[in-house]
């Protein structure tokens, strides 16, 4: 039954993006729910697209960057983390800032 509501939720969504593909909330929202179903591939692809057209887009910075720790990409993973904080201090957005730098930190110490 959850598994229905989300897949309602990706059409809806999907169909928000048709009128604005580049919609960075909207394409956010939909990576997130890819991730919630497991279809990892597309919530990377999502995430990526968005953070090529919209790298102030901070808050997708650390879910890619998580997605990517899930899937062993660290190395990547890492890279992702450093450009959000780049972002996130030209934005102003110190509590972005702070949560970019601890999953940073946290991985690079593994």
């Amino acid at each position: 039954m959850q598994l229905n509501k989300d897949m309602e939720r990706i059409e809806k969504l999907k169909e928000f993006l048709l009128s604005d593909p580049n919609d960075s909330f909207v394409k956010h929202a939909l990576a997130l729910e890819y991730v919630k179903i497991g279809d990892v591939a597309e919530a990377r692809r999502l995430f990526e697209e968005l953070l090529a057209n919209d790298p102030a887009a901070v808050g997708s910075y650390y879910h890619l960057g998580k997605l990517l720790e899930g899937i062993g990409e660290s190395t990547l993973a890492l890279s992702w983390y450093e450009k959000g904080m780049v972002a996130a201090k030209a934005a102003g957005e110190k509590r972005a800032y702070n949560e970019l730098r601890a999953a940073y930190d946290e991985l690079s110490e593994e």
